[in-house]
């Protein structure tokens, strides 16, 4: 048993009852403190945590407690001596996240544990809200007895915000500095990580087309959420979409008219089926699933952002074993190479495009 409060008056008081029941008791006067002894005593099996301590209160504690893979599961019960309203919901909420993530990943085997909490929390916040579901342990509740809710929680969660040809820049050196590389192969195999709705998928294949190797390419379009790459797999986007993402087209090098690539449905716009033909769409996860192929290019833009330092070394790793000797990966603008495991294995290609080239 470990206590974590401020107060020897409430330090003796527990430890001298806990004591009547044979319970080793061990204490700690701040949450840091309170860390550092659950890190050096790893049998600890419960903590009691005090909510009101100077350098970090009980809140920021329990969050970091179960943010700690080795500490998930472990008892966690909050005190104070001064309730305010709102005390116990923000306690809840302290760790009741990273319960429901371990639910999911127990029973479904969807492993968000690893994202960033930041904008996790955010993302479970507005769930919450639009689902007019009063509090996490709720909603664990329901996802865990209905799988309905689990694909809708999923969907929430996958970063679904895309465009086509973003960040044009990138477009544009990928065409003077990768096109001539997948020349060399008589057949290209390409990994697109994080598909979403298929913007970025069709984007390539539509670079791959106008470079005159899309009929030598074969491209793995995967993401998390099946929802989505079911969405990804149609080709529909809003038609209102259209003329930015010609301008985004033109921008990235784009040798014909935008408009080419797609026909008018009212309110839709439906992409070339031709710009399909040579796309797998397949639901991976890049937390739990291991490398499923060797492949010449693989982008992973704008998904590791999202994922703590862990997971993001678990990916790396994932993605280095996928990639051929003098293959290509491209990252996200906010993403880098730099500082990974494998860093010594790559040369930069571009670093404002994020292009690196597998060297050993």
């Amino acid at each position: 048993m470990l206590i974590i409060d401020d107060d020897m008056r409430n330090i003796f008081a527990l430890t001298s009852l806990l004591e009547r029941y044979e319970m080793q008791v061990l204490y700690a006067e701040n949450g840091k403190d309170g860390i550092e002894t659950l890190k050096n005593v790893p049998a600890i099996d419960v903590a009691l945590v005090d909510i009101m301590m100077p350098e970090m209160d009980g809140y920021e504690a329990m969050r970091q407690i179960r943010a700690m893979e080795e500490f998930r599961s472990i008892p966690l019960i909050a005190l104070t001596a001064k309730a305010m309203k709102g005390d116990r919901e923000k306690c809840i909420q302290a760790g009741a996240i990273d319960l429901l993530l371990e639910g999911i990943f127990r029973q479904y085997g969807f492993d968000f544990r690893n994202y960033a909490r930041s904008s996790l929390r955010r993302r479970v916040r507005n769930f919450i809200h639009d689902e007019r579901i009063g509090s996490v342990s709720l909603l664990q509740d329901r996802i865990l007895h209905d799988r309905e809710w689990l694909d809708r929680f999923v969907y929430s969660l996958s970063v679904n915000v895309s465009s086509m040809f973003r960040d044009p820049h990138f477009y544009v050196t990928f065409r003077r500095e990768v096109v001539p590389l997948l020349r060399t192969y008589p057949f290209s195999r390409i990994w697109i990580a994080g598909a979403s709705m298929g913007e970025e998928v069709y984007s390539l294949a539509i670079v791959l087309e106008e470079e005159g190797i899309y009929n030598r390419c074969r491209v793995y379009a995967t993401d998390i959420n099946d929802a989505v790459l079911k969405k990804a797999k149609e080709g529909i986007y809003p038609r209102d979409l259209m003329q930015t993402y010609a301008h985004s087209y033109t921008r990235a090098g784009g040798k014909r008219l935008f408009s080419d690539y797609y026909t008018v449905a009212y309110e839709h716009a439906i992409l070339n089926s031709a710009l399909r033909a040579n796309v797998v769409f397949a639901q991976h996860n890049l937390a739990t699933d291991a490398s499923f192929n060797e492949f010449h290019l693989i982008l992973c833009r704008n998904v590791m952002i999202y994922f703590n330092n862990e997971l993001q070394a678990h990916v790396f790793k994932l993605l280095h074993e996928s990639l051929a000797t003098f293959g290509v990966i491209g990252l996200g603008a906010k993403e880098t190479m730099k500082f990974s495991p494998q860093e010594y294995a790559y040369e930069q290609i571009d670093k404002t495009a994020r292009l690196y080239r597998r060297t050993r």
